[in-house]
């Protein structure tokens, strides 16, 4: 991906005008940084600077899983960052501000050889930055009952292409069923996703369709839905417009109940699944976010990580179209990908999008799972008891499916079942 050509310019300006004013301006500059919570530490005298700081860790080893041709295509690459070296000699303000660059530029996935001399390019790829991520999956293969198919499948419109994958229940017997559409985190894939979420055996259970689309690596290297880009924030246009032609795929292909079509994600998923749901609310009748960031939270790659390191504070400008849908949030409040702040502000811009939101009566109760978390767990509704939201803020979890299995990546256990929640959530609004 690129950035625009006058973002760059301005870039390239503040730069040289950093470097070139006095050391009192560079403290001011240093000072609005500090604020912001922004400024590296320095590194000690003889000691090499910090290894730049990501919000995932090192994209999965391949799956032993078997694997269609297309799921190996979309295999996650190991990544290597050069970790500069910083001279031996205390840090004046201008050199504090520069090495901030650096790290920005290196959160940004820019190849430490080019930080200095690229900047007169028009554009310049950023081929490994990663927004909310994970580890490595754990592919263990879940034993499907006789009669359940899990099957492959591709979607193409002018956006692009994405292929997904579909759970149908050994249940189903060609009457009309929920859909579920479930978007996984970064670098994860459908079978992992499946896997840590269990959706598939509550599918079972519930009698429903599962349909999980599957990111590809030449639209973002660690498989990350494109959440902070303009053009995906868009109705018709970009990621949007593939995951909800994939649904209407699905929906052309089965006997879907068309009342009851639901989308689902976690992390960069989940704050895919807040737009494709504000964007869709004649095609999806609730959303499920997990450990996500509310509708238009972010513009560009800056202010991604704005959000997620701070969290995205209420802003008028930001307001979800009117006529939204019933939302459920989970969040765990040990959460340092994705700031808890924006579980808070994520359910209060769901609550208020939708009719009767602004009246909508708030409760919660305080709970907890045996031998593990405690949670608590807003309900918000109408004055007829009609449900427009839930919250719930896991105590004690961090980045992960809450009540999820060890069998896929990012899952925690100790937490309330947030699949099964989510699918009771999704019964009471349809």
């Amino acid at each position: 991906m690129k950035l625009p050509l006058n973002m760059l310019a301005q870039m390239r300006a503040a730069s040289r005008n950093l470097m070139g004013q006095s050391p009192a301006a560079a403290a001011a500059i240093e000072q609005a940084l500090a604020a912001a919570g922004l400024v590296p530490q320095a590194a000690p005298k003889q000691q090499p600077s910090p290894q730049p700081m990501r919000d995932i860790n090192q994209p999965p080893a391949p799956s032993p899983a078997p694997a269609s041709a297309s799921a190996q295509a979309r295999a996650a690459q190991p990544q290597a960052d050069a970790t500069p070296e910083t001279a031996a000699v205390p840090p004046t303000p201008a050199q504090v501000a520069q090495e901030f660059a650096q790290d920005f530029m290196a959160r940004l996935g820019v190849p430490a050889g080019l930080r200095q001399h690229s900047f007169d390019m028009p554009t310049f790829e950023l081929p490994n930055f990663h927004p909310p991520g994970f580890n490595a999956p754990a592919s263990t293969p879940a034993q499907m009952p006789a009669g359940a198919q899990f099957i492959d499948g591709v979607y193409r419109n002018h956006a692009g292409t994405r292929s997904y994958k579909l759970y149908i229940p050994s249940s189903y017997h060609g009457q009309a069923m929920p859909l579920i559409v479930m978007l996984h985190g970064c670098t994860q894939n459908p079978d992992d996703f499946a896997a840590g979420t269990q959706m598939n055996a509550l599918a079972e259970e519930k009698e429903c369709f599962v349909v999980y689309p599957a990111q590809t690596q030449g639209a973002n290297s660690s498989r990350c839905w494109n959440w902070f880009n303009a053009i995906d924030q868009q109705r018709d246009q970009g990621e949007p417009s593939l995951i909800a032609g994939i649904a209407r795929q699905v929906i052309d292909d089965y006997p879907v109940n068309e009342r009851e079509v639901f989308v689902a994600g976690l992390s960069a998923g989940g704050a895919m699944a807040v737009i494709v749901g504000t964007l869709y609310p004649d095609l999806f009748a609730a959303v499920g976010v997990h450990s996500g960031l509310p509708f238009a939270s972010a513009q560009d790659l800056p202010s991604a990580l704005a959000a997620m390191k701070g969290g995205a504070m209420p802003n008028a400008q930001r307001k979800a179209p009117a006529g939204g849908v019933p939302i459920i949030v989970f969040h765990g409040d040990r959460d340092t990908t994705v700031n808890p702040r924006n579980g808070d502000e994520l359910i209060a811009q769901g609550v208020r999008s939708q009719a009767g939101g602004k009246a909508a009566k708030a409760a919660s109760i305080d709970g907890s799972v045996p031998n593990g978390h405690r949670y608590t767990r807003t309900t918000h509704s109408q004055a007829d008891g009609s449900p427009l939201g839930e919250h719930w803020v896991i105590h004690g979890a961090g980045h992960a499916w809450s009540g999820g299995s060890g069998n896929g990546s990012y899952t925690d256990g100790k937490g309330p079942d947030a699949s099964r929640e989510m699918l009771r959530f999704f019964k009471t609004v349809s």
